[in-house]
């Protein structure tokens, strides 16, 4: 039986790549040279919106809680770092960047989230995707935040967590495309998807508790 969902599993991957290949690679190739060009305007949209909501980090409690949360996803990423075959890496960072979008909202989840899983690529081997997990990881914590904002139904913080997961394993899968071709960029989604279950799963458990325990937090930005 094993043998026989193994050959399943490697005639649907085939015929993924195929497909893939046929109906999407020969429209990419040409958008190669524009990718650091959206990539630099994505970045610069995610600056100007911290820059915009600046005025929300004058406050010492939110500098603090900020900083804080950004250093957890930091450690997060870095602490388990499984290496994959396309030059990235596995991480459970994902599970601070949804407990912090939970907790404290949009813009603390977008900073702690971009900044900090930003930081955790620079300061290893693929330091060349910290500009696309800037802007990945970012948007990750912004919808998670905006969504989940002042909720404390498991199942409101459950859907924010899923759509923002989504949205980060699209995001990457975009990005790699043109990057490193449709094959391994296909290789990345399993990865990816872990993570992001991962995340909704232990931050959603960690938020509901803190949210239950110490509903005072939120109201300390």
């Amino acid at each position: 039986m094993n043998f026989f969902l193994s050959l399943l599993r490697r005639f649907l991957k085939q015929k993924l790549e195929f497909l893939a290949v046929m109906f999407m690679g020969d429209v990419l190739d040409p958008l190669k040279p524009y990718v650091p060009y959206v990539l630099g305007g994505a970045v610069a949209v995610f600056l100007a919106y911290i820059w915009i909501n600046r005025k929300k980090f004058r406050s010492a409690s939110m500098v603090a809680i900020t900083g804080i949360m950004t250093a957890l996803v930091f450690v997060a990423t870095r602490i388990i770092q499984i290496n994959l075959p396309t030059g990235g890496y596995l991480n459970f960072g994902d599970t601070m960047i949804m407990f912090t979008a939970m907790l404290f909202g949009p813009v603390v989840g977008a900073f702690a989230g971009g900044v900090g899983s930003a930081m955790a690529d620079a300061f290893s081997p693929y330091a060349g995707w910290a500009p696309i997990t800037l802007v990945v990881k970012g948007l990750e914590g912004l919808i998670v935040g905006y969504l989940t904002k002042r909720s404390s139904k498991p199942g409101n913080l459950i859907l924010g967590g899923v759509i923002g997961g989504s949205e980060m394993v699209l995001g990457y899968f975009l990005f790699e495309i043109p990057l490193l071709g449709i094959s391994l960029a296909l290789t990345e989604i399993p990865p990816n998807i872990l993570q992001a279950v991962t995340g909704v799963l232990v931050g959603t458990g960690l938020a509901t508790a803190v949210k239950k325990r110490y509903p005072e937090v939120e109201d300390l930005i």
